[in-house]
């Protein structure tokens, strides 16, 4: 008599297993600190666990973007595919920032969040966002990409930096063929290396999140969100509407669907709620990209470049934020002055990365450059700009995922077997 053979049945994860669950617990947790004990979660060391997370990311992003550009530029055989792939990155990122901007304008057109605004504007706690040398000129921008070295690339973590060098020295390692076999697997090995620190450091990502959450709130207090809940729940609904219509419609298009690749992300999504920076989950979307289909070199030149050319969440902030801060001064912008925020916004946003505060940075250059006059709201916002700073982030990650998607079918290099 013969036995039938047993079928191992898969074994499922805990829920107390599940990093975005685990995420989401700290947070909540964290802002419940910051509402009942808030004088224990403004203290220095709740703030270091937050900081020091991302700091721990930060860590490791200048080595793995090396990594994953250079070994994607030079397993590819053809260097025109490199600046075909480039061009057709900075055509999507122009194309859809130019409607985050334009939406932005929109909502804060027929919202109006600012009209009747009966804050008081603390100039002085705004002023080190507004000096003269926060804005800089395109020149200087694009000079400011060059590395003064190597090793200062490395050092500063700045991407755009990190990533110029890694183009050249993925061209200079394909030209030399079957000679650089050895060092391409040296530096696949070192990427490989590099994702398992992540998967490493991952595992304190609920410190993090505590820690963050516990100090944005203990400092700030709920009472701030309150005052200013009008331009804050205007900014999340013009965000939301951004990435379900304009996003959805072109992941339709591409043949997903935008709400399965948001699930599909949403450890990401928890952990850059928590932290508040894109930065924080940018290894792992990279990670994750590849394996929804989208191949490694696309991957390693959109994902990296759209974090300094595809700021949608940024790019909303700022239209709707001058509109705003316009209407909360009582000074009148003309259709072409709006039109003129457009442009200027879209200038500005290119120095913005997704590091905490970027965004109200970006903005004070933007209204500086726009109207003298409307340089000093930004204190008006300062108090809420942290909450809002979440929803930036939350943005940017979902449009550069969606972005390094469409150019991978674009360029028809994604794999439809294995996307969400």
């Amino acid at each position: 008599m013969t036995t039938a053979p047993t079928v191992a049945t898969p074994t499922r994860t805990p829920l107390h297993r599940l990093l975005y669950l685990q995420v989401l617990a700290a947070i909540l947790a964290g802002a419940a600190l910051g509402a009942l004990a808030p004088e224990i979660a403004a203290s220095p060391w709740v703030e270091a666990l937050g900081k020091g997370f991302v700091k721990l990311i930060k860590m490791v992003i200048a080595p793995i973007i090396f990594c994953t550009v250079v070994s994607g530029i030079a397993h590819i055989e053809s260097a025109a595919k490199i600046g075909r792939v480039g061009v057709k990155a900075l055509i999507y990122f122009e194309i859809v920032s130019t409607v985050a901007l334009a939406l932005g304008l929109l909502v804060g057109n027929l919202i109006q969040p600012g009209a009747g605004f009966s804050g008081k504007a603390d100039a002085a706690a705004a002023a080190k966002f507004i000096q003269p040398g926060a804005q800089k000129t395109g020149v200087e921008f694009a000079l400011d990409i060059i590395p003064d070295s190597v090793v200062g690339a490395f050092a500063k973590g700045d991407i755009l930096e990190v990533l110029l060098f890694s183009v050249l020295f993925g061209f200079a390692l394909m030209a030399t063929g079957e000679r650089g076999r050895a060092l391409r697997a040296v530096v696949d090995d070192i990427g490989q290396a590099m994702f398992g620190v992540i998967a490493i450091v991952m595992k304190a990502a609920p410190i993090g999140a505590f820690g963050a959450m516990a100090y944005t709130v203990g400092k700030y207090g709920t009472q701030s969100l309150v005052n200013l809940a009008w331009l804050v729940g205007s900014f999340y609904l013009t965000a939301i509407l951004f990435v379900v219509l304009v996003l959805g419609v072109v992941a339709r298009i591409v043949g997903f669907d935008i709400l399965r690749f948001l699930f599909y992300i949403r450890d990401e999504l928890l952990i850059v709620l928590g932290t508040s920076s894109s930065e924080s989950a940018l290894p792992q979307l990279m990670e994750k990209l590849e394996r929804l289909g989208c191949s490694k070199s696309v991957v390693g030149l959109v994902v990296p470049t759209g974090y300094s050319f595809n700021l949608d969440g940024t790019n909303i902030y700022m239209t709707l934020t001058s509109l705003f801060i316009a209407q909360a001064l009582g000074v009148e912008l003309t259709i072409g002055q709006q039109a003129t925020i457009l442009a200027v916004a879209m200038l500005t946003s290119k120095g913005a990365s997704g590091v905490t505060g970027a965004g109200f940075i970006t903005l004070g250059a933007t209204l500086s450059a726009i109207d003298p006059r409307l340089a000093p709201g930004m204190a008006l916002v300062l108090g809420v700009d942290k909450f809002m700073s979440e929803c930036r982030a939350l943005t940017n990650i979902c449009g550069n995922g969606v972005a390094a998607i469409v150019v991978a079918w674009w360029e028809g290099e994604l794999d439809r077997g294995k996307l969400v």
